[in-house]
């Protein structure tokens, strides 16, 4: 568990696969790690999806972490660690999911938006706190819940791109989470690779920009 908190944090970026699609996931996520992304998370809404982890998870050979995304409960999560996934990300805050993925030492991410939900999924166990969706405050909003709580890491999801990421971190973001700003199922199914790979590397850049 450590060492996939480690590659989160260093990195800074999660990137999403959400698609429409079972096919073309893997190599999204190829895309994405020549791209300088180190975790990839796949929601659970993606057909195919569980399959899609398991297969990213042999490919990975150690360059890249993968995790399960829109994890909504603990029948799920234990799927998904079944599947291999490494990190878990909930939209909301499932104590049992929580509890689980600790118990199999994964990180969970589960999501949170006003201070109470925030603190909430802190003291049941987040390693990082979703904050979802982030769109609706943008960087300052993230700013002031850093405020008063400057010991919870958290990680902005939803209306996050390569534009804006850096301006989350300046804003204390641990890291950022974003999909369809990187792989969605128009680039999937037209298999532009390119642009994904082009979209990630300009994130990270984005990011350690931000953080130097």
């Amino acid at each position: 568990m450590a060492d996939t908190l480690r590659t989160l944090l260093e990195t800074g970026v999660v990137a999403i696969i959400r698609a429409d699609v079972p096919t073309g996931l893997v190599e999204a996520g190829r895309a994405l790690a020549r791209g300088g992304v180190r975790a990839i998370e796949v929601t659970m809404t993606t057909p195919g999806a569980l399959q899609a982890v398991e297969d990213l998870t042999a490919e990975s050979g150690g360059g890249f972490i993968v995790g399960a995304g829109s994890v909504l409960d603990a029948e799920t999560a234990r799927a998904c660690i079944l599947a291999g996934a490494e990190f878990l990300v909930m939209p909301t805050t499932d104590v049992a999911a929580i509890e689980l993925a600790r118990r199999y030492g994964k990180v969970v991410c589960p999501g949170a938006l006003t201070p109470t939900e925030v603190i909430t999924a802190w003291q049941a166990g987040a390693d990082i706190v979703k904050v979802f969706p982030a769109s609706l405050g943008g960087p300052a909003y993230l700013k002031a819940l850093k405020g008063p709580l400057p010991q919870v890491r958290l990680m902005p999801v939803g209306g996050v791109s390569p534009e804006n990421a850096g301006d989350y971190i300046r804003a204390g973001a641990c890291a950022v989470a974003l999909g369809g700003a990187l792989v969605n199922t128009s680039r999937i199914q037209a298999e532009d690779w390119a642009a994904i790979e082009h979209a990630a590397r300009r994130t990270v850049q984005e990011v350690q920009a931000a953080r130097s």
